[in-house]
């Protein structure tokens, strides 16, 4: 009884059938479903990435406030950086 679900929600179903016809009758529409699919998986990848490894987010403001200042310096948090190399830096700000 979790799946039941009457006639009239199949929807989504009769729209998922109208795209396989549309695609079977031009299969030029392939690629872009596979460029548009792929694009939208990684910019969701790259969200959960920010959201989850940037020291600008706190998760947990209880037992870490602050987690920007408990980073040590040569702590790479960037993506990608150009002429940057991270194992060179020392430490040149104060402890709080």
């Amino acid at each position: 009884r979790l799946f039941c679900r009457e006639k009239a929600d199949f929807s989504d179903v009769k729209m998922l059938l109208t795209i396989r016809k549309q695609l079977r009758n031009h299969p030029a529409l392939i690629p872009l479903f596979f460029f548009i699919g792929g694009g939208a998986a990684m910019s969701l990848m790259y969200l959960a990435r920010l959201g989850l490894r940037n020291p600008d987010v706190s998760w947990d403001r209880k037992n870490n406030p602050e987690p920007w200042n408990k980073l040590s310096p040569n702590y790479q948090y960037k993506f990608f950086t150009v002429n940057m190399d991270y194992s060179k830096l020392k430490k040149d700000r104060p402890d709080f």
